[in-house]
């Protein structure tokens, strides 16, 4: 069976090269195969999105200025994981609440993404939330998501853009196409609880 493997080798040595608001940046000293080796590595708090999804078949899409991409980019609603002992599945309800003023019935786990494995420990969760309903009240929003468009977009047409390559955003794509699969092959997404065990924070 075709299959990471997790299991980090132990830190030998580390030292904190930057301190962020939301991220860190680590000189991290390991040993492979008889050498040990010296890698700067990106700390992140990891995050979650979620691929909502109407009785139409049309996704929720947000629009949002992403100043280091250097561009607005369509993306699916997301946050960090950022609050301490936080569980995935009550930071996805919130980013979705929050971003795109929606609540779901029904919540599956789609996949998880390493987004940048060889430089950073980020890894994404990404949800399916079906049975969706728009919230009585706006949240208000600060910042970039301030002028954030929100719109319902078919899934074939989102299929249709990322092969065109006409969508960048890693997570978007890597949802829109998972879920794409699975719909064509009659497979169905995974459990709610499915392990999160590739995420430093919820390992057993």
């Amino acid at each position: 069976m075709l299959a990471d493997a997790l299991g980090r080798r132990p830190v030998l040595a580390r030292e904190r090269l930057f301190t962020g608001r939301i991220w860190d940046v680590e000189a991290q000293e390991f040993e492979l195969d008889g050498q040990r080796i010296r890698r700067e590595v990106l700390v992140h708090p990891g995050a979650v999105a979620v691929v909502a999804m109407n009785e139409q078949g049309e996704v929720m899409l947000v629009h949002q200025y992403r100043h280091p991409a250097g561009g607005t980019m369509w993306e699916l609603p997301a946050g960090l994981l950022d609050l301490e002992g936080e569980d995935p599945l009550t930071a996805a309800q919130r980013e979705l609440a929050e971003e795109a003023d929606l609540e779901a019935d029904e919540w599956r786990t789609l996949l998880d993404i390493s987004t940048t494995g060889g430089g950073s420990s980020e890894i994404i969760r990404i949800y399916l939330a079906t049975g969706v309903r728009e919230l009585p009240d706006a949240f208000a929003r600060v910042h970039e998501e301030a002028a954030m468009e929100c719109r319902w977009v078919p899934l074939p047409e989102v299929v249709e853009a990322a092969l065109a390559m006409r969508l960048h955003n890693a997570t978007l794509l890597a949802a829109v196409l998972a879920l794409h699969a699975m719909r064509e092959r009659g497979a169905e997404p995974h459990a709610v609880d499915a392990p999160f065990d590739w995420h430093p924070a919820h390992r057993p």
